[in-house]
């Protein structure tokens, strides 16, 4: 039974995570170059990543009044939010030095545990039937094996925007597809949600 959970924890990780891959490797793209880029891009992951868990959990025990599935939708202001912030920050020229395109900008923790939260919509809509259709033990292993699978996201993520065809890219490119990949994001959040009615 645990091993089965864990084999189904499996794929459904990879099934709401996998667009993950291509944000994280724009943070990682964002902060070449910068001391403890990696770290922070973990744990943020990690704070974002269990908020989205935390969320589900609390829907699953009956917590509807702390997180109504109504709200979760507008999450995707957050990343709407950021994307024109760096957007406006290119636009004005700020990432424009070529001193700091060769160390990168530097990368918060805050910014990417907010990300994977807003971009956790649909994995709070997936866990929770998931959740309430297995006894409270396979949840334990859910979410144990989601803990996980969080660091080695990150390491294929790190992986991608290091590959040097791909971070060439990334790096000539990166203050373009970062605010347009966390603008789009935030978009596609509020209008699969039906936020403001979209």
């Amino acid at each position: 039974m645990i091993l089965a959970a864990v084999l189904q924890a499996i794929g459904l990780f990879i099934a709401t995570n996998i667009d993950d891959i291509i944000v994280l490797s724009l943070f990682f793209a964002r902060g070449a170059g910068q001391r403890g880029t990696t770290t922070r891009i973990l744990v943020g992951q990690y704070v974002g990543f269990a908020c989205i868990l935390g969320a589900a959990v609390l829907v699953t025990i009956g917590a509807g009044a702390f997180l109504p599935s109504a709200a979760i939708p507008y999450f995707g202001l957050i990343p709407l939010a950021l994307g024109l912030w760096a957007a406006w920050q290119a636009w004005r020229g700020d990432d424009d030095d070529d001193d700091a395109k060769v160390t990168g900008t530097k990368v918060s923790a805050w910014t990417v545990a907010g990300v994977t939260f807003a971009n956790g919509g649909d994995n709070i809509g997936v866990y929770v039937p998931v959740f309430l259709s297995v006894e409270p033990i396979a949840v334990v292993a859910y979410c144990l094996v989601f803990l996980a699978l969080v660091a080695v996201l990150v390491v294929v993520a790190k992986f991608v925007a290091t590959r040097p065809p791909i971070a060439e890219v990334l790096e000539r490119w990166e203050h373009i597809l970062f605010p347009i990949a966390l603008i789009g994001l935030g978009i596609v959040i509020l209008v699969s949600g039906g936020a403001f009615g979209l």
